[in-house]
């Protein structure tokens, strides 16, 4: 079931080493590509060999490979080439280093330099577990998108009895599978999604703009990737950068461009995400030349840019699937639900101006989603990639009900 994918495993300190020998037999005998990387101190738990014969590859932990040879194990391209990476035992103290950022081992290099899902399998002693820091270190890891492969509970090397075993490798690969299973749901389908900001131009140096960064649109294009789907981002004026095989980016400065851009693509889409922060006034005209600042005061007159959302809602088929947004101060999910209706979308995302660290220009997102039937969900205060994934599994479930 895992043929051809590529399966990176980090192996840190921790007794619990010894079960990813059998993590690696049992992954290889599913077809997976993997490669090892192992934190130094994992070596006192379990031999180079062991790892490397089972996997078929060297098993690394240097960032060089060879002293003095010139070469060295470059961990963007691991971080790259894996499908997902599963550190399994994560011992309390990498769990830390990845919380905080630290990069003292090739280990910690990949994990920064990853793109792909990351799942952490902890393995310790009861009360190092349950510490406040080992606890907060969990949450904000996960926090980051990444997973947890929940400790299973029993006697721990210490002679304690309680939670801090690693997960057995049966299981780990049983919900490896499970995911992979999950991440071709969308093959076949195209999907549409904008981001960031649009730019209306006043003369050739200024504009009028908002504060949108791109980021929920760019984490919802790659998910919506990842689950299968070839997608076309149109993208707004960010300084973000996306690479990725299933997405091609189209990027566009004016609401007028953006709109352009959806219009040609309309036909041959499925699903739809309207996440960009499409200016709704424009300057009547552009000056050709730079506007001159005055002791006078300045007047110009704006008018209405085309409503790509309402226009892609009446354009809409009964085999298309419309999410738009709508980013609110007051009156939240009235003004939500009257969006829904007006602009014919099968799901809206409300966001809130209130909502400590939601809205434009930060790493998270507080979320309620709306569907044509009525259904609300809230969700709490996460990063944004975690909310993408929240957004495309709605999508699935509705598309696929």
């Amino acid at each position: 079931m895992l043929a051809g994918k590529k399966i990176l495993l980090g192996v840190s300190g921790s007794i619990a080493a010894y079960k990813s020998a059998l993590l690696v037999r049992l992954l290889v005998k599913e077809g997976a590509q993997v490669r090892v990387i192992m934190t130094h101190s994992a070596h006192d738990f379990i031999t180079t060999l062991t790892l490397a014969t089972l996997s078929k590859n060297p098993v690394l932990t240097e960032f060089t490979a060879e002293k003095n040879a010139g070469t060295w194990n470059n961990h963007v391209e691991l971080g790259l080439w894996a499908d997902l990476f599963v550190i399994a035992p994560a011992s309390a103290n990498t769990l830390a280093k990845m919380t905080h950022g630290t990069c003292d081992n090739l280990l910690l290099a990949v994990y920064l330099s990853a793109r792909c899902p990351v799942w952490f399998a902890p393995a310790m002693d009861l009360d190092m577990l349950e510490h406040p820091s080992t606890q907060n270190n969990i949450q904000t890891l996960k926090s980051y998108g990444n997973k947890i492969i929940h400790p299973g509970v029993g006697e721990l090397a210490s002679g304690l009895i309680g939670a801090g075993r690693m997960a057995e490798p049966d299981e780990i690969v049983e919900k490896i599978k499970i995911h992979f299973t999950k991440s071709n749901v969308l093959k076949g389908k195209k999907a549409l999604v904008t981001a960031g900001p649009t730019h209306e131009a006043l003369d050739p140096v200024r504009f009028i703009g908002n504060n949108s960064s791109g980021k929920m649109g760019y984490a919802i294009a790659e998910e919506l990737a990842d689950k299968g789907a070839d997608v076309v981002l149109v993208s707004g004026p960010t300084t973000l950068t996306l690479s990725h095989p299933k997405i091609k980016i189209i990027k566009v400065n004016s609401a007028d461009e953006m709109y352009q851009a959806c219009i040609s693509n309309f036909d041959p889409t499925n699903i739809f995400v309207l996440a960009a922060a499409v200016a709704d006034y424009k300057p009547a005209t552009q000056a050709e030349q730079k506007i001159k600042k005055t002791d006078t005061t300045l007047s110009i007159e704006l008018i209405r840019t085309r409503d790509i959302a309402a226009e892609l809602g009446k354009q809409k088929k009964e085999t298309q699937f419309i999410v738009g947004f709508a980013l609110e101060t007051e009156n939240e999910k009235e003004n939500a639900i009257k969006k829904l209706a007006s602009k014919n979308f099968d799901l809206i995302v409300l966001n809130s101006l209130n909502d400590k660290g939601a809205g434009f220009g930060h790493d998270t997102n507080k979320i309620t989603l709306i569907s044509k039937k009525g259904e609300t969900t809230e969700f709490s205060l996460r990063s944004k990639k975690e909310v993408a994934r929240d957004i495309v599994n709605a999508i699935i479930t509705s598309t696929h009900a």
